[in-house]
């Protein structure tokens, strides 16, 4: 067995119209319709790259939230949402104007990267890379280099 990649997450959320609203209107995230109905409130979203590569579930607003700080759990996923900085950059100014704070800015070496939160908290990554993928495959310790601030 081997993995050929990660095909898709799947989060549980307090409202989902507020999910669908940040994921779809915020984010850009292209939601995939049906007219089938579903046994529990839920949206999907997919790039085109597979039928859906994020599944948000409606739990209610009195599900338990994240516990802070450190803990066994996701830490945050990554989205690819551009090639270069000149990108990076204009995310940071469309999230800027849709009121979205960005918790920190990375050097990774490989990638940058700006980190947000979704309404519920969740952790997200939006990167772009700026290392050729033979450059990191030649030398995969690149990936584990120091992390930098990013300055855009």
């Amino acid at each position: 067995m081997r993995i050929h990649e990660l095909g898709h997450l799947v989060l549980y959320v307090r409202d989902l119209e507020r999910s669908r609203r940040f994921y779809r209107d915020v984010l850009g995230w292209n939601e995939i319709r049906g007219e089938v109905p579903l046994l529990v409130p839920a949206a999907a979203f997919s790039s085109g790259r597979t039928h859906h590569e994020l599944l948000l579930i409606e739990v209610g607003s009195a599900a338990a939230p994240m516990p802070p700080g450190r803990r066994v759990g996701l830490y945050h996923f990554g989205l690819k949402v551009g090639d270069n900085d000149d990108d990076l950059r204009e995310v940071m100014r469309h999230l800027s104007q849709h009121g979205v704070h960005i918790h920190g800015a990375s050097d990774h070496t490989v990638t940058h990267s700006l980190y947000i939160a979704d309404p519920d908290g969740h952790e997200i990554e939006l990167y772009v890379d700026v290392m050729a993928t033979e450059e990191w495959l030649a030398d995969p310790s690149l990936v584990f280099a120091p992390i930098r601030p990013l300055r855009l």
